[in-house]
């Protein structure tokens, strides 16, 4: 388990415990939004929407938040708002790639903030396509390990068209394509396994070693900075930095 799907996991406890806060659900009824708007109200036909409500899902976001952000997203009910992705990269510390996921509706006041984090933390706004190469797209579902035979697990993702399974601490983590993710949950789900969460993450195809501390909260700092914008729905990094000094930095 290398130090990017560690952190993906630390990251995703920290917004369960912190979903009732608000500021997490705003963001997913954003995601939820802009799916409905573009690609229509039913998660059958839409994947896009699909996966976001699948997510907003694994943080307990309500149903009826869920339906309200459907709704406005395909003009039911109009709150005035008008949301468009976008797509930030950038550097942080010892060249570790940055892809920043946005949704706004002031392009100006998003690039500002995400340009302020990047600078405030030691990092660096790139050009598009500096580092978005470096990544994949994938369907990633985690597991709580209490639930689950590895074996019957690797059975049962793998007959979904899951491509990997992997055990982490008290979770494993199942990786399949974008397409195939609904039914790779749908599988787990079927044979009693208890999902704690399923969404797409960009994954990284290569990594860069962080050995010590100082440099490993560098670069927690930039990517936690990033996602203070209300705006900023992901961030993604390639870093790997060993588990013990990550569970450190990330207290």
């Amino acid at each position: 388990m290398s130090g990017h799907s560690k952190w993906s996991t630390i990251k995703h406890k920290k917004g369960a415990a912190d979903a009732k806060r608000g500021k997490l659900f705003s963001k997913l009824s954003r995601a939820i939004m802009v799916a409905a708007k573009e690609g229509g109200s039913d998660p059958v036909t839409n994947l896009a929407l699909q996966n976001a409500i699948e997510k907003a899902r694994s943080y307990s976001m309500p149903k009826d938040n869920i339906e309200r952000a459907v709704a406005k997203g395909t003009g039911e009910s109009d709150d005035g708002s008008s949301y468009e992705a976008v797509v930030y990269e950038g550097y942080g510390p010892e060249g570790v790639a940055v892809l920043v996921e946005a949704l706004t509706d002031n392009r100006n006041r998003t690039a500002s903030e995400v340009r302020h984090a990047f600078a405030k933390n030691g990092g660096n706004l790139g050009a598009t396509g500096a580092v978005a190469w470096q990544f994949e797209r994938r369907g990633v579902v985690l597991v709580a390990t209490g639930s689950a035979d590895e074996d019957e697990l690797l059975l049962a993702a793998a007959d979904a068209g899951a491509d990997d399974v992997e055990r982490d601490g008290d979770v494993y983590r199942v990786t399949c394509a974008p397409e195939v993710l609904t039914s790779v949950r749908e599988s787990i789900e079927s044979g009693a396994f208890t999902v704690e969460s399923s969404e797409l993450a960009m994954v990284p195809k290569t990594t860069v070693a962080i050995a010590d501390e100082a440099t490993a909260r560098a670069v927690v700092r930039l990517v936690e900075g990033l996602e203070e914008s209300d705006d900023v729905q992901d961030v993604h990094a390639n870093f790997d930095i060993p588990d013990d000094v990550l569970e450190a930095v990330a207290r």
